[in-house]
């Protein structure tokens, strides 16, 4: 045995959802721990994406109208998407306990990262 390392090491995080986090046995959150054998996940997803057009293409094509007059417009042809909300992802535990956590999310790449960790955690649920 080795003497620099300690008996007792706590398992490594391996995902955190928000507020939770999960190891290889079990799910932390601050309400409590639980196991993570046998958990459930439910993900909802309450943002929302709107196209606009940016401010540089409007500020762009008022500066162009005094240059060029009708190429200037064309500024407004351009588009931008924003996502605003945020993933609400619910665990419930095996002997009943339940947390919820809501994370913020400004791109849909985000709401894909968020979906695409509690099924990395379904996965350790399953593992199990």
């Amino acid at each position: 045995m080795d003497p620099y390392t300690p008996l007792n090491m706590p398992d490594p995080v391996l995902v955190s959802i928000g507020d939770i986090h999960c190891t290889r046995t079990e799910v932390i959150t601050p309400a409590g721990t639980f196991p993570i054998a046998g958990a459930q996940w439910t993900v909802t997803d309450q943002s929302v994406t709107t196209r606009e057009i940016p401010t540089w293409a409007i500020v762009l094509a008022i500066v162009g109208a005094f240059v060029v007059c009708l190429f200037s417009l064309f500024f407004l042809l351009a588009k931008e998407d924003r996502t605003q909300g945020f993933v609400q992802v619910t665990v419930f535990g095996p002997e009943g306990r339940s947390f919820t956590t809501s994370v913020p999310v400004h791109s849909y790449a985000a709401v894909q990262d968020v979906f695409n960790r509690v099924g990395y955690a379904r996965n350790l649920a399953i593992g199990m």
